[in-house]
């Protein structure tokens, strides 16, 4: 009976060590995020996501660090290694969470890149999959406020580049606000909705 105590009590210590060696990870991490050293941040969260193999979050991170440095780069060969690499740890993500919808916006994001890049290159068809992943998004989860604010982020790109008012979306963000300050989130690093970020874009689309 001692032996079995003793092994429960060795097996007991090895997950709250490594659990705190991931939080440890995961708090450094977002740390280099903050600090904009973006190439440590997200070769951190891959160390994570190689540690940790049954993990969506830590790929899924990494892949949001890539895409928004992406759309910094000016160079469409530099781009595309960029969002090549943000693909594969999106890739792994859904292999780990299949029809989640915070991996899904943020694919549409990374389709964005390429559009922002280069509109009459990448627009067509990346809005066409961008319908259909947001299409997807809301039939999952049409509460979520990162998936609302995310499509009407979208919908204003477009109706910029066509010359159209932005003013339809505004409700829209206006909604995806209301819900993101109510939301409640249990789960530890799970994407939070940015409230101040998103008055920042309903000043934007109000103009």
């Amino acid at each position: 009976m001692k032996k079995v105590i003793t092994f429960i009590v060795f097996v007991f210590t090895i997950q709250v060590s490594a659990q705190t060696q991931y939080d440890k990870g995961m708090n450094k991490a977002f740390e280099l995020w903050g600090a904009n050293k973006t190439t440590k941040a997200s070769q951190l969260f891959e160390r994570i996501a190689n540690a940790e193999k049954e993990n969506w979050l830590p790929p899924y991170y990494a892949a949001t660090i890539e895409i928004i440095d992406a759309f910094k780069i000016k160079e469409e060969p530099k781009l595309i290694a960029k969002l090549t690499k943000a693909q594969k740890f999106l890739d792994a993500a859904n292999s780990l969470s299949p029809n989640n919808p915070e991996i899904l916006i943020r694919q549409a994001l990374l389709n964005v890149a390429y559009m922002a890049f280069d509109g009459q290159k990448y627009g067509m068809s990346m809005s066409m999959k961008n319908a259909a992943l947001y299409k997807k998004a809301f039939e999952l989860a049409p509460e979520n406020p990162r998936v609302i604010l995310s499509k009407a982020e979208s919908d204003m790109g477009a109706a910029r580049f066509f010359g159209q008012s932005t003013k339809p979306f505004c409700k829209s963000i206006q909604k995806a606000i209301d819900l993101g300050k109510k939301e409640k989130i249990d789960i530890k690093y799970y994407p939070r909705f940015d409230v101040n970020r998103a008055e920042k874009v309903l000043k934007q689309c109000m103009k």
